[in-house]
This record gives C-alpha cells, structure tokens and sequence, in this order.
C-alpha cells in the first residue's frame, strides 16, 4: 500500500473521531492512537488532510449538500460523510493532485470502510462535483 492511501486511511479514521466523538483536531494529529507509529511523511499528509478538511468544513459540507440532491446529508453515514469531505477537499484545495487520482482513491476507501453501494454513491457526488466545480469534463 503506497504512503499517501495509507495517509488518507488515517486521515479518514481521524475525520470520524472528529465527527463522532468530537475528538480535537490537535489530539487527531499528533496520531497517537495509531499503534506502532507511522512514517513522517504518511503522518504529515494525513495531519495536512485532516486539518484542511476542518478548516473548509463549511465550505465542504455545503457542496455535499448541493450535490446529494436525492439524498439528506443527515442520512449519510459517517464514514461517506467523512470520505466526501475528505475528498473534496483534495480536489477544491489541492490542485496538485489530479482529480481523478483523488476519486479513484476515494471510491476505494468506500469500498474498504463504507458500506455495499458506498462506493457508487462517492463516485456519483464527486463526479458532480468534479463537473460543476472544476469545470472538468
């Protein structure tokens, strides 16, 4: 497994403590939780995605809301939520990672995490989002 899937595993895991158990982002960072410690550079892309994600929280969640027309955001689960939060904020906030590489990988950690049609569901909101927001066809 390449270091940054592994970054965004642990990432993922931190935005549901964040969500769940209103864990601080400080305390999510530091990775203690982790067993066995992990690489500087696994740790500081997972804190860099976990800290942007927070910090756009609002911005974020109101593109999951226009795009899950058919579907109240309330109704998502917490790791869809936390993989579509994750996600876009990759693709709204940094542009050095193609698009494409940032839904691939997250259509992948639902597979992994999320539920049996999570990862159709992660496809079809970031696809939207991709379109309307990034002009990308």
């Amino acid at each position: 497994m390449g270091q940054r899937r592994r970054a965004r595993e642990h990432a993922l895991q931190g935005l549901y403590m964040y969500e769940v158990g209103k864990t601080p982002v400080k305390s999510i960072t530091q990775f203690e939780w982790i067993d066995g410690g992990i690489p500087d550079e696994v740790k500081d892309f997972a804190s860099l995605l976990v800290e942007g994600t927070v910090t756009n929280l609002e911005k974020i969640d109101s593109l999951i809301r226009d795009y899950s027309r058919n579907w109240k955001p309330e109704r998502l689960t917490v790791i869809d939520k936390s993989i579509l939060r994750l996600a876009i904020f990759e693709m709204m906030f940094m542009t050095d990672i193609p698009t494409v590489v940032t839904i691939n990988e997250s259509i992948e950690l639902g597979k992994t995490f999320g539920g049996e049609n999570s990862g159709q569901f992660i496809n079809g909101i970031l696809d939207a989002v991709k379109k309307h927001e990034l002009n990308e066809e």
